[in-house]
């Protein structure tokens, strides 16, 4: 299946997850992204970055390619010239390449105001990772950002989104650590646009497996674990969830070489870069399932133009 002619269908907007175009090694978890938008626990490997023209290159070869909507993640995206680099590449896929929807997934802990200032003008979306609305589970997790609040952070954040127009969304992965929590006030109050709600997910090579930077294991919930998080959830309007089964190959996903990758196999195998081969022959090797990707609800309101919101 190549983007184009999935593209054609009117009722098929593909979004398109560019995972860590400026990817870093994470030496521990709170350094790190854990939703990749439902990839899981997610570890950069290497410290490789593409110089921005090559990036925005990739960037304009699948936006020809019928692209609609991308999404930056990583590791943490705002690590790398402070966000500048970040913010260059949103402000070039909206301005330049006039994509209907940009939107980044972060930890929060780089985020400035400043960057707002500069570059919120051309961001639909800001996802927001929060696993727990206890300091002290989040410090079991791993998301503690030294002496700052987390939970602090978060807050400030949404207030930021408010003011600059940006839709706000949270992302949680929901384990061991997490899974009996109720966090319905705190979601109400803060009112994202969308809760993500992951069941969290072992990949190989990546938090699974002898060649992965962290065992996750002991993270894993089972799906019967999952399901009553979601049930004790049931009244919050903008949940969204998100199982293993729904996640693993509902997503385009390329990494810091521009590859696609494969995660049908419990792995992220890639294929070669589309700045090598292009696009229609790099997605060949995605693992891309359309059906799921429309089962999961992966075609919404993604433009903050289009979703009338009250600022």
């Amino acid at each position: 299946m190549n983007l184009s002619s999935v593209l054609s269908r009117p009722l098929l907007l593909m979004q398109l997850c560019v995972k860590t175009i400026f990817c870093f090694f994470n030496r521990i978890l709170d350094r790190s992204s854990w939703t990749a938008e439902g990839l899981g626990i997610i570890l950069a490997k290497t410290s490789f970055v593409l110089p921005l023209e090559e990036a925005k290159r990739g960037i304009k070869l699948l936006r020809d390619s019928g692209m609609e909507k991308i999404n930056f993640s990583g590791g943490e995206p705002f690590l790398h010239e402070k966000g500048d680099f970040l913010g260059k590449l949103v402000q070039y896929c909206k301005q330049d390449l006039q994509l209907p929807s940009v939107s980044i997934v972060s930890n929060g802990s780089m985020i400035k105001e400043k960057w707002f200032q500069i570059y919120g003008d051309h961001l639909d979306i800001l996802a927001i990772s929060c696993d727990s609305f206890e300091e002290t589970t989040n410090q079991l997790i791993g998301r503690t950002q030294g002496r700052k609040s987390h939970l602090d952070n978060l807050y400030k954040i949404q207030c930021w989104c408010q003011q600059y127009k940006v839709a706000f969304k949270i992302n949680s992965v929901i384990n061991t650590f997490n899974v009996d929590e109720d966090m319905t006030e705190n979601i109400i109050q803060l009112n994202p646009v969308r809760w993500k709600v992951f069941q969290c997910l072992l990949i190989d090579g990546e938090n699974a497996g002898e060649e992965a930077l962290r065992n996750a294991e002991r993270f894993i919930i089972s799906d019967q674990q999952f399901q009553e998080f979601l049930d004790r959830h049931s009244s919050v309007t903008c949940l969204v969830p998100e199982s293993n089964e729904k996640m693993r190959n509902s997503y385009l996903i390329l990494d810091e070489y521009m590859r696609f990758l494969d995660c049908r196999d419990g792995r992220k195998d890639p294929s070669k870069s589309i700045l090598d081969v292009g696009v229609s022959a790099a997605i060949n090797f995605s693992g891309f399932d359309e059906k799921m990707f429309l089962k999961r609800g992966g075609k919404y309101v993604w433009s903050k133009a289009d979703m009338k919101l009250e600022w």
